[in-house]
């Protein structure tokens, strides 16, 4: 999942970064409403994470402007403002979910967890495919019973099939869910990660499309 950071902190943006990261997400992170506009414009994002006080702007007119115009990414809000009223007009700009600062990083974590779970379709953490029991809420996998330990970037690619099953995704498309502008990518780094996941999960797993790319094996 790529998400677009808008947090002119520097100190929560760089540990939200890090966060985001530690979970095998990308991030690219901006301090300005004027630079996330050019970020929007260079990338698709699967979900913003919106500070709505900024040097250049409020957030919640980014947010007004972001929906006037039909676009749907999912929003959360990460704010000083923690007024009902200030609850209210968020969530009624569109705003997906409203975290109050100082909040804590693993339920930040858990609430952008739950956010994509129902962009999805299936806001159920448990998911059954084929041998594969999966927890998406506790990132855990069980093979047959047993467990699947699964690196950040191997769960965070495996996350992103299994949010479209029925989805072709290309090269480029699984490298920008998982590396940020400023990553540098392997030419073989996608290969390598789908080789891993099919040793640890099953050889089925991932089904390449022969000079298309991947999507997700049936049960």
């Amino acid at each position: 999942m790529r998400i677009l950071l808008i947090e002119d902190d520097t100190t929560l943006g760089a540990a939200v970064r890090d966060q985001i990261a530690a979970d095998g997400q990308s991030v690219d992170w901006v301090t300005r409403l004027d630079a996330a506009g050019d970020a929007m414009r260079g990338a698709g994002y699967d979900l913003i994470l919106l500070d709505l006080m900024l040097p250049d702007g409020r957030g919640i007119v980014f947010l007004k402007a972001l929906r006037a115009r039909g676009d749907a990414t999912p929003v959360i809000i990460l704010t000083a403002l923690d007024q009902v009223s200030d609850r209210i007009e968020g969530l009624n700009a569109g705003a997906d979910d409203y975290l109050v600062k100082p909040f804590d990083l693993a339920e930040l974590s858990a609430r952008i967890g739950s956010v994509a779970r129902r962009y999805s379709g299936n806001p159920n953490p448990l998911i059954v495919h084929g041998p594969l029991q999966i927890d998406l809420a506790a990132r855990s996998i069980h093979r047959a019973g047993k467990p699947v330990a699964l690196t950040a970037r191997e769960w965070a690619l495996f996350e992103a099939f299994l949010a479209r099953p029925g989805q072709l995704f290309s090269k480029p498309q699984l490298e920008e869910k998982l590396y940020a502008f400023d990553s540098e990518v392997e030419s073989n780094t996608i290969e390598v990660h789908v080789s891993r996941l099919r040793k640890k999960l099953g050889g089925a797993i991932i089904q390449t499309e022969r000079g298309m790319g991947y999507r997700l094996g049936k049960p």
